[in-house]
């Protein structure tokens, strides 16, 4: 039934958490992402409980599913060694689990990790993550859950395999809070996801139980091509992956529980009303086959 998909697009929280649930809903979603917070800084807000409560409401009686964005200086792979930045990351990380589950949101998305040591071992970067991980989610009992973003390979190959995310959430301390968020454009431009080859990728995952635990999809278009380890996306339809390869991804029933989440550009209504509405039509179009 294509009353079982949830799709929808980034949306700001400038008029509050309420709001933005609000703004979705106006235009034809019924998923949204949100940031909790500045995106461009590791503060830690003070979170607005009433309007987080309003959130919440709202998507129950609407049926909304949201997640949240976790600013872009969360870096997993920082070491402990910068006591500062690490501890800025896990506090950061914390507040942002906690924004999420007072709105109700599913989880809060953490692209994987870079690893700045120039000579270092790389290994040492994945070690980071895992404890990087591990502080976050101590003592966490909330049901938000923490989200890996897989990555498209532009700051170096952290992150740009199932195998990684999988092992990388096997290793933690606390798995089951752990889920993924598939970005198609990343998997696309890291060679992950082969052009008009779903099916292999579905199996892969499948089979290293990567699906198990897939709780978001950002679905976005590339800009490059395939391989080209460039994370630039495009609106749906539009870009290398185009109309066939995304229409071959939503044939299976598999995603059908999944958020499906724009992050591209807006349209000329200042809004993804219009990719929403061509996303829906492509379901609609795979359950009549």
């Amino acid at each position: 039934m294509t009353t079982n998909f949830k799709i929808g697009s980034h949306i700001s929280i400038r008029g509050g958490y309420k709001k933005a649930a609000q703004t979705a809903w106006e235009i034809g979603a019924n998923a949204f992402q949100y940031f909790p917070k500045n995106p461009r800084s590791l503060s830690v807000k003070t979170i607005d409980y009433r309007d987080a409560e309003g959130c919440l409401r709202f998507c129950r009686e609407k049926g909304i599913v949201s997640i949240a964005h976790t600013p872009y200086p969360s870096n997993l792979a920082v070491s402990r060694k910068h006591s500062d930045l690490f501890g800025r990351i896990v506090a950061s990380l914390r507040n942002d689990l906690q924004i999420a589950e007072a709105c109700g949101s599913l989880g809060i998305v953490v692209h994987f990790g870079r690893y700045k040591e120039a000579y270092g071992d790389p290994l040492d970067g994945y070690k980071n993550i895992i404890e990087c991980i591990n502080e976050v989610l101590a003592n966490w009992e909330g049901s938000a859950k923490l989200l890996i973003e897989n990555q498209a390979g532009d700051h170096g190959g952290m992150g740009t395999t199932l195998e990684e995310l999988v092992q990388i959430r096997k290793l933690s301390a606390s798995p089951e809070k752990i889920g993924f968020c598939l970005d198609t454009c990343h998997a696309f431009a890291a060679g992950m996801w082969a052009e008009n080859a779903w099916d292999a990728f579905l199996d892969k995952g499948k089979n290293l139980g990567y699906f198990d635990h897939l709780i978001a999809i950002h679905l976005n278009d590339s800009k490059y091509p395939y391989r080209s380890r460039k994370d630039r996306h495009a609106r749906v339809g539009t870009g290398y992956i185009g109309e066939r390869g995304f229409k071959e991804m939503l044939r299976y029933p598999e995603l059908s529980y999944i958020p499906l989440i724009l992050e591209s550009e807006e349209g000329q209504d200042g809004t993804h009303r219009e990719d929403i509405s061509r996303v829906r039509s492509w379901v609609i179009e795979a359950e009549s086959h």
